[in-house]
């Protein structure tokens, strides 16, 4: 049983979210009546592992007016999703997206439970209880880092991350209420994405202020603790950039397992922390172009070269056809990768 501080707790906040909660596409607004769609909860919550809520809302809106519920985006072309998504990054999403869907229309919905929901492609831990608490409102805890940073605040926890992610996983289940769940796990997420914030928290409006050990020890602005980081190791590599005398672009469509799997981009070397050896796709006269690709993954940073060639119309390969072609398809990586080579195209 929960305690009467406890309790206290989850009722100031969710006070505080029926005043002051996040107009959000994917969101229901707290006493509307109505019931969240656990498609757009579900889709919402896989584009955001990772990823800003300002970069997900287009996002969000092109593949709900495309694809408006689950059954619609099984039927979808892969190729046509993996467009859809690029630029979000973390391209295995995708791919477990549609596969994901492809179970969810067979089976007729979604499971409304969180063993149920973990058990399909693509939904760990954490998703699993976003999804059954706020679509379902089950009374799971749901823990990001907007709620480990208000956890770690309001109990004054200074053990670093990520050791100290069952600690704050079993505050944060302490005070999880029995009833509107879905809507008090919104509310903490809330209340970290706009006051309890990384840097500058602002103290004086928070609805928890009274009960925050942080601050009263003033110790706040320093928590979470995280522990340092290893440094990100750079790997090196070569893209081939070539475009046909009918304007077709020749690229690559790279394997559906590992980073940017099943994307579009342009042929190149294996990126390593080694200098690349020059491999060209196609026999034409490659050349060296000034200047360097620079992107940065999860695990590395990339440095790229780059090499480009008019290719004549007997070149063998995967061609777009010029009006079929669209940057803003390809990963981000290749998207930089076109627009430093493509002022050398432009006599085509």
């Amino acid at each position: 049983m929960r305690d009467s501080a406890a309790t206290d707790i989850s009722t100031r906040l969710l006070d505080w979210y029926d005043r002051h909660a996040r107009d959000l596409p994917w969101r229901i607004p707290p006493h509307s009546g109505a019931r969240p769609d656990p498609y757009r909860i579900w889709l919402s919550e896989v584009m955001l592992q990772q990823t800003t809520v300002a970069a997900v809302k287009d996002y969000f809106h092109r593949f709900t007016t495309r694809w408006p519920d689950v059954q619609a985006l099984a039927a979808a072309d892969d190729a046509d999703v993996m467009a859809e998504w690029a630029g979000l990054g973390y391209y295995a999403r995708a791919r477990n997206l549609l596969k994901c869907a492809r179970v969810v229309a067979g089976q007729g919905g979604f499971p409304d439970t969180r063993e149920g929901l973990q058990a399909l492609p693509g939904i760990g831990p954490y998703t699993s209880a976003a999804i059954a608490a706020i679509a379902f409102d089950h009374p799971e805890t749901v823990v990001d880092g907007n709620v480990e940073r208000v956890m770690a605040r309001l109990f004054d926890e200074h053990t670093p991350l990520p050791a100290a992610k069952p600690r704050l996983t079993a505050l944060a289940a302490g005070l999880t209420p029995a009833r509107r769940a879905g809507d008090y796990a919104q509310a903490v997420m809330d209340l970290g994405a706009t006051v309890c914030t990384p840097r500058s928290p602002a103290c004086g409006i928070c609805p928890l202020m009274g009960d925050c050990a942080a601050r009263v020890a003033g110790t706040a602005a320093m928590l979470p603790q995280k522990s340092r980081k290893a440094s990100i190791p750079v790997r090196l590599g070569i893209a081939y950039v070539g475009r046909r005398v009918d304007g077709a672009w020749l690229m690559e469509r790279r394997p559906d397992h590992g980073l940017l799997g099943g994307m579009l981009g342009w042929p190149g070397s294996t990126w390593a922390e080694m200098p690349p050896i020059p491999a060209a796709p196609v026999a034409a006269d490659w050349t060296p172009l000034g200047g360097e690709v620079r992107h940065t993954f999860t695990h590395f940073h990339l440095r790229l070269t780059l090499e480009v060639a008019h290719l004549p119309m007997n070149t063998q390969g995967l061609f777009v056809p010029a009006q079929d072609f669209t940057p803003t398809a390809l990963p981000t990586v290749m998207r930089k990768a076109h627009a430093l080579a493509a002022p050398y195209f432009t006599d085509i």
